[in-house]
């Protein structure tokens, strides 16, 4: 007899909005409404000074906001998810140079996966040149980083938004 597909739950979804100051972020926020629903909270937004890796893009002094939307996503949606967040990167960018890098993800009571459009030995493909990440795990009541996650999610600003976000996640499982 075969084995019974396992429960797969919905997600939370979030998304890391970095922009320059030449971006629009009220309109790029906006479409992200318009595409996965209304924002049900967002982290303070901080200078971005972990990396300069995206500065000949995108110029300097970046900042950087987290955001979640209350209507939860199935996982296997998040590839679909990133290319349409890349699209919205491209509305937005001006002489091929992105003035915001919108990355989604997921969150689960376990884990935060976050989607990636470059692969690596820690990353899954998952289709349309998309991959998926375990960014954090979560385990006796804290996160526990791994030698890839990147340094702005090692903060505690980044703990606060994600425990919040976790604890909302929990409550609409729970209604």
């Amino acid at each position: 007899m075969p084995a019974a597909k396992p429960e797969v739950k919905s997600v939370k979804l979030i998304c890391a909005v970095l922009f320059s100051p030449a971006a629009d972020l009220d309109s790029a926020v906006a479409d992200l409404e318009n595409l996965f629903g209304k924002i049900d909270h967002k982290s303070p937004i901080y200078d971005f000074i972990f990396t300069d890796y995206y500065n000949n893009e995108m110029g300097d002094d970046l900042k950087k906001q987290f955001l979640s939307f209350e209507n939860l996503v199935m996982p296997d949606q998040l590839a679909d998810i990133k290319n349409s967040t890349n699209k919205i990167e491209a509305k937005y960018s001006a002489d091929r140079k992105r003035t915001a890098n919108l990355d989604p993800g997921y969150l689960e009571e376990s884990k935060l996966i976050l989607a990636s459009t470059k692969n690596y030995s820690h990353r899954i493909y998952l289709k349309e040149g998309i991959w998926a990440e375990l960014t954090l795990s979560y385990a006796a009541g804290k996160f526990v980083i791994h030698h890839w996650t990147y340094p702005d999610y090692q903060t505690e600003l980044a703990y606060d938004f994600l425990k919040k976000v976790r604890d909302i996640y929990i409550s609409q499982l729970k209604t």
